[in-house]
Formats: structure tokens, sequence, C-alpha cells
């Protein structure tokens, strides 16, 4: 058969471009050019109605030492480019909004591919792929008349709860299930058959939250806050999804610049491991540790640091210890109940305990780890000649500090008086490292000290937080926390610190108060920190007894401007500029409620709970990070974001609009920090990203179930959806 030539030059086109697999292609009228290098897969996803703008392409393999996933979004015509990936053979399908998973197709870097979209059948199909925050939103939380509480005999709500907001911090938000759990995975918004046959939905969720080794920790929470009245609200959430309610309005596709993200993710630790924390670089200068491993913490789960070599894709452990034999471990707490998952199994078993990392410009990791029994060295008790327990000794701690150095291979461990939780360092010539975890005091560590001598305890100090009441400007006689303001003396307070952060503005140390309503609170050491320093405290607004708007932060960050940024359990991010404060910020009226004006709130996206009039949004981040040097690649410096915990992502205040970057698959991740790092600074969006980790204490109520390992994730930001 002979053709003309302009159609027989477009068959040898489309046939070359076939044969090599290399390249890019354009049907006429139907597909739009893409280019892939070798290193790519590329190429058009096409549903019933044509492209499909803003789905996700999924290329996952298992032929690399450890599992590896990367993730890119469509662009507004369907094309695609998963860029940069490692020699292997990948499965590749579409998942989006809409939608249920495409086929999965078998293909290599370097190939042209194209995916048919599967449209889902009906609404409630496609509400399987979307974020737990949608089915969470489903929760009917008690109407504001319901409180204060009534107690057992009354409404069941506890009288310690005054209003609707405290209920959901207190029961609902990162205060309460979602501080361990992302809760509206379908692992959670469903009872396992294999839990049992009950007489009703409360009494099965009453066996479920005594499930595992934390099954006391998690009853007595609901206990504190009215029993049968959370485990009622929990049992119609699940009651109404058994018998078909799903949600109703379905999430926006990726939009903008999150159509150009890129996300990475790797297999590490193992299937009864959860990680609490990762670090990458140091906080101060994001070009520390190239290219090198990714660490992270088991928490009460394991004592090793699980790590990544993100250009080898290697899985490796750096295994902890102990310098007293009988520090306690995890392992002596059994199940309150069986594990639908595990049965009476001890799945964690760890004496560090390791919480939270910082890393130093040599790359060394600092850990907040346990080393000992809770009772502390003489030196940290009174009778002690240490300043800082000649000022306040501390008998007790549950957590210590250790060092990993990567040149080594050694862990050290180092006893503080003080206990450890989160840790970061200050921009000073000492390096120093404070801590929050301490209760009443706020701890640091000379690093500098202790590298140059090995003196551990000359190296430590900590300090009460003691607000300058009298307004002198210096620290004098304090009455204690318990005791009234007396006008003539400063007044101690204890505000534990849950989140720390230096400011690199002017090396005031910041803290998050969780709680109801929470605050912040600055610190600033002085010449000499156990005798000067001086605090100062900002409760999130409250009038009449109730929140103005935000309430309950947990994690916090300092930008380097000396904005403080906080999430908050009422689904917002929060902003406070003590610039803005119009009152004295010192004195005897300085308690907390005097500068409202110094915050701004901001609403996280998607739905809210059902009835809720003192929320935000259904989402509730456990941390936020400010990312000061662009690492995530959005072109702006000083960019705050939170682990959305609901929504399964990152979401980042950026140039004044929230922007939500999922990883949707699996489904189910739950972050509790991020960092970031740049590897190649003249790479553009390629040398540099921002990391965390699934960090959900149950890896296993993730996509894949049993047997799923906690992920390393890297978020990346191109300039364009097809950017390779």
């Amino acid at each position: 058969m002979r053709y003309p030539r302009a159609l027989a030059a477009a068959i040898a086109a489309v046939f070359a471009v076939l044969l090599s697999g290399v390249g890019s292609y354009q049907v006429a009228g139907q597909r739009p050019a893409v280019a892939v290098d070798a290193d790519d897969i590329g190429g058009v996803v096409t549903g019933p109605r044509g492209p499909e703008a803003g789905v996700w392409v999924i290329a996952e393999t298992t032929n690399l030492p450890t599992r590896f996933i990367r993730i890119v979004v469509t662009d507004d015509q369907g094309r695609f480019v998963v860029p940069d990936l490692p020699k292997a053979t990948y499965s590749v399908w579409a998942r989006g909004y809409g939608l249920v998973d495409s086929p999965k197709v078998q293909s290599e870097p370097g190939k042209v591919l194209n995916l048919t979209a599967m449209a889902a059948p009906d609404a409630k199909a496609a509400a399987e792929y979307y974020p737990a925050q949608y089915w969470w939103s489903l929760l009917r939380i008690p109407k504001p008349a319901d409180f204060p509480g009534s107690g057992p005999t009354g409404n069941g709500i506890s009288p310690n709860i005054k209003n609707q907001a405290q209920w959901i911090a207190d029961v609902v938000g990162t205060d309460a299930c979602v501080s361990c759990h992302g809760m509206g995975t379908r692992a959670t918004r469903t009872i396992p058959p294999s839990l049992g046959v009950f007489d009703s939905s409360a009494a099965a969720w009453e066996r479920r939250v005594q499930s595992g080794q934390a099954g006391q920790q998690m009853l007595a929470r609901l206990t504190n806050a009215g029993r049968a009245r959370a485990l009622g609200m929990y049992a119609d959430w699940t009651d109404r999804i058994a018998a078909g309610e799903y949600p109703q309005t379905a999430p926006p596709r990726p939009q903008g610049v999150e159509r150009n993200a890129v996300v990475t993710l790797w297999d590490w630790a193992d299937p009864k491991a959860y990680l609490h924390d990762e670090v990458s670089s140091d906080k101060r200068n994001p070009r520390v540790n190239r290219n090198g491993p990714i660490y992270g913490a088991l928490e009460s789960s394991a004592d090793y640091l699980p790590a990544i070599d993100p250009v080898a894709h290697t899985a490796t452990q750096v295994k902890l210890a102990v310098r007293d034999p009988n520090t306690p471990s995890t392992g002596a707490t059994k199940p309150a109940a069986p594990s639908p998952y595990w049965g009476e199994e001890v799945i964690w078993n760890s004496q560090a305990n390791a919480h939270s990392f910082a890393m130093d410009a040599q790359g060394r990791v600092w850990i907040a780890s346990r080393v000992r029994p809770n009772q502390t060295s003489p030196f940290c008790r009174e009778g002690s000649t240490h300043p800082s327990a000649q000022a306040f000794p501390i008998n007790q701690s549950g957590r210590q500090v250790a060092m990993y150095d990567p040149k080594t291979g050694k862990v050290t461990t180092i006893d503080t008086c003080f206990g450890t939780h989160h840790l970061n360092f200050a921009e000073d010539a000492s390096d120093t490292l404070w801590f929050c975890g301490g209760g009443p005091v706020v701890g640091w560590f000379n690093t500098k000290l202790y590298l140059e001598t090995g003196d551990e305890q000359k190296a430590q100090g900590w300090t009460t937080l003691v607000l300058d009441t009298n307004g002198n400007g210096r620290r004098d006689a304090y009455a204690e926390p318990d005791q009234p303001v007396d006008p003539a003396k400063d007044k101690r307070i204890n505000a534990p610190y849950y989140g720390v952060a230096p400011s690199p503005a002017d090396g005031s140390i910041w803290g998050s108060v969780t709680g109801f309503p929470g605050a912040v609170v600055r610190l600033v050491p002085g010449a000499n920190p156990p005798q000067t320093a001086l605090a100062e405290y900002y409760e999130l607004p409250m009038k009449n007894g109730q929140p103005v708007e935000a309430y309950s932060p947990r994690g916090m960050d300092v930008d380097r401007n000396g904005v403080v940024w906080i999430g908050t359990a009422s689904g917002h991010l929060v902003s406070f500029d003590r610039r803005r404060c119009k009152a004295p910020l010192n004195g005897p009226n300085a308690t907390g409620q005097h500068c409202q004006e110094g915050f701004t709130v901001h609403r996280l996206p998607g739905p809210n709970y059902l009835d809720s009039v003192s929320s935000g949004s259904a989402d509730s981040p456990y941390y936020t990070f400010v990312d000061r040097f662009d690492m995530l690649g959005t072109g702006s410096n000083n960019v705050p974001m939170v682990t959305g915990n609901e929504s399964e992502a990152l979401v980042a205040l950026v140039n004044g609009r929230m922007q939500t970057f999922r990883v949707p698959y699996p489904m189910g991740y739950y972050g509790k920090g991020f960092d970031g790092r740049i590897d190649d600074p003249g790479a553009g969006w390629k040398g540099k990203g921002v990391y965390s980790t699934f960090a959900t204490r149950a890896p296993f109520h993730a996509e894949g179930g049993k047997g799923n390992m906690s992920k390393v994730v890297k978020w990346q930001i191109r300039p364009t959806p097809l950017a390779k």
C-alpha cells in the first residue's frame, strides 16, 4: 500500500518513538509531546473524558536494596515526567481524586509510557482515596451547649472540660488520639473483625483502645475527659461509616505549584518499629552532610537508629546503647489487651527511647536518648556545687543525651540532669544545644566545651522559667507557681517547653507550651543563666473563657526575623510576632493575655468536624518547621510548614497561600517533624529537598497493613510538572 508523503512521515516518526522508547512523542490532536531522558519515565494519563490533570503517577520498585517510590503530578494536559530514577524495573500507575487506581504497568527508565485512568464507579469508591481528614471530619463533636461537662451521672463529659474547644484538644486532636495516629485511615475508621464480638460499638472501642503496649495510656486519656461520652462519639463515627456514610465533598486535585512536587520514599526500620523523627543536616547550615545518610529515631520501639543512604538506596542501622544496664526498657510494659495485628507479642523493646535529633557542623548526630534510670546523679541534686543545681536541684529525669559520630562509628552517652525531648543548636560560638523535656527547667549543653574537654558536667546547665513580674529588668527573688503574685518579686511559672528553638534574630530561646489554650515562651539567658535568665509568657488569645480562634499548640519553630510559628490542635498555623505587642512585655500585668495582637491565625485547608464551631479544620498538625533556606524549592525563604497529620501532607504557607503537598501512596502518611538539606547548591531543585518520616505509632495502619514499614519522605518542588 502506498501512503501520501506526509502520512508516511508521521507514521515513521511514531514508530521511531515506539521502537526507541526514549525521547518524545505526539499523536496529532490527542496527546501533547513529552520528552524523557534515559533516567526518566514519562507520558500522558488519559481518562474517559480526555487528559487527566492533577493526578499522581507513582513509580515503585523493590529491585533496589530497599523499597523505593517516586511520585509526581500530571500537568494541565495530563502529561507527566518521573525524573532521575535509579536503574530498575518499576510498577507505574495513576491515582487521583475521582478515580480508582489504574492497572499497574511494568516499565523502566528511558521509556515513554501512557496510562489509562480509571474513573471511580461511584462517589463512595472515589472517597477511598481521600486523605484521612475527609473521613475524620465525619466525627460528630458534642455541641457547645454540652459544656462544661456534668460528669458520669450527667452528660458523661468531665466537669474539667469547660468548652467544645477543650474537648477537641483533649479527646480528638494532637493532645489526644492524633498525637500518635492518623485518625480516619481505613484501619482506624473501621473495627477489625479480629477484635471480637461485642454488645455495642462503644464496647468495641473500649476494647480497641486497650490494644497493645500503649493501651493503658489511651484508655486513661478518654477516662480523664469522660470515657463513656468519648467512646460513644467514636462508636457513632464508625457506625455511620459502616452503614455507608462517606465524605460528600471531594478534595481538590493539586493545583499550581502543588503539581510541581516530586515525592520520594524509601523503606527503613522494620515492621514492628515506629519512627518519631529524622535528621539529614545541620539546621543552621543545610549544606552539611551533603548526599549523606538520613537518620531516624525509633522512640519506644527499638534501640537503633535506622539510616538511609539516598544515593545507594540502602537501609542500615546504628546500634544504640545505654550507660547503665539497669535502665528501664519499654519491653517491660505488656499489652493491656491483645493487638488485632500482633496479639500479645511485645513489639516495643527499647531502653534508649531515642526521640529527636540535631546535627552539628561536622555531621555528628546529637540525640535525645535515655542512658540511665530516672534518678539523677549526685551532682544534679541538692548539696551539689554545680551552679544550676545550687539554683534548682533536679532529682529525676527520664531521658538524657547520646552522640553518634559517623566518622568513628561510635555512640557516646552523656548524662544530663535535665530531661530531654526536642533539641536545637543556637547560632553561637559555643555550639550550644538547647533542650525541652525538662519539665520546670530548660536545659542547655555546650558541645564545644564538651568536645574539647569531655566534661559532661561542666558543659551542661539549666534554668527555671521566671517572669520579670516586678518589671525592673533583672531577675530577683521570686514567688513560686503555687504562690500569689507579689508585685515586689518576680514569679516562677510551670510552663514546660514542648518544642524549643533558638531565635536566629536575637539568640533568645523560644518554646511552645501544650495544653489549653497553650502558649509560647521567650527565654533570655543573660550572662549567668541559672541566676539571670528571664522569661516572657504569651498565651493564645482567650475571651470570656473561650479561645478567640486557635488553641493547643504542639511543635514550633522560629523564622529568621524572630517570628514564632506553631501548629495547633484547632486546625491552624499560627504566628507570633513579639514586635507587634503594644502593652508592656514585663511587669505585674504580663501574665499571658497581654499581647493578643501578636498572634496571626491561618486556617489549614480541608473540611471541619461535624457540629464544631470551635475549630478551623479537622487537620491537626503535630510539628512545625520553617524552611529558612528554600530547601523545598518554592523560591522563598522563611516558609513555615506543618505536618498535615490528617491531610497526609506537608502543608506550607507560601507567599500568603496554603499549599498542600500530599503523600498519596501509601495512604496514611503521618509525620512528626521536618528538616531539609542542600546537597548541590548549583543543581537547582534537584540539589535540595525537605525530609520527614512516617511517624505513626502504628505503621500497620497505613496502606499495606501488617508488614508495612515506616518510610523516609523527601519533597522537592521543581519549576514545572515536566522539569527533569
